[in-house]
């Protein structure tokens, strides 16, 4: 499922840009005609072009796109999965992802049921207060647990540090990330803002509106 983020910092999609203050998947916007128009028109292109440099890819490949009046248009590509992308499509893969890493290496990557779950999943990213400038460090977290205690919720840790007492320390912009899954998006989102309320530290931030413009199903 394609997955879309919300690179803003503040609601409304208003402030700088981030590396990611949350995500969803399944885009609704992402019709099944809109991905085979991506799979015909940009990552089937770029595959077969490398390819015929001499220079295969066998790896991850990630595409930002955007969607525009005049149509799909390539932002980047990263040779690594996307971050908070991957925080909401990961949880929705029914399959093995070892076994599709071997079968890539392998080149029998189409000989592979890559099956997925259904449903939806959401990710909120909680970030330091003056991110994505200048942020403090060090700030205690409370609350891990009791959003990880929580049905179908996971917390993805990224800027932050173990202290030699044991305490969960942010360390990071992005200091972690909740995720969870839901039988639609709607349940997906409440479940992962019940588990954000569960963690604080001082300063932390989060934006309220992950999810607002999808459409419910």
């Amino acid at each position: 499922p394609a997955a879309q983020d919300h690179k803003r910092i503040f609601d409304g999609d208003l402030g700088p840009n981030t590396g990611g203050m949350g995500a969803y998947a399944p885009a609704p916007v992402i019709t099944a005609e809109l991905l085979d128009e991506v799979r015909q028109t940009v990552m089937q292109p770029t595959l077969d072009g490398m390819r015929a440099e001499g220079t295969p890819y066998i790896g991850i490949l990630y595409a930002g796109l955007m969607l525009t009046a005049d149509g799909i248009k390539v932002l980047e590509f990263n040779c690594r999965f996307g971050d908070p992308e991957t925080q909401v499509i990961l949880p929705l893969l029914a399959s093995d992802l070892l076994q599709v890493f071997d079968a890539c290496l392998d080149g029998t990557l189409d000989q592979v049921d890559v099956r997925w779950h259904d449903g939806a999943a959401a990710t909120v990213v909680a970030a330091s207060e003056g991110y994505p400038g200048s942020y403090p460090k060090n700030r205690e977290i409370t609350g891990l647990a009791d959003a990880e205690a929580l049905r179908d919720v996971a917390v993805f840790h990224a800027g932050t540090k173990l202290a030699d007492d044991g305490r969960v320390l942010t360390n990071g912009g992005r200091v972690l990330a909740v995720t969870a899954t839901g039988d639609d998006l709607a349940g997906a989102l409440v479940r992962a803002y019940n588990g954000v309320e569960q963690i604080r530290f001082q300063g932390m931030h989060y934006r309220r509106d992950i999810g607002a413009k999808a459409r419910f199903s």
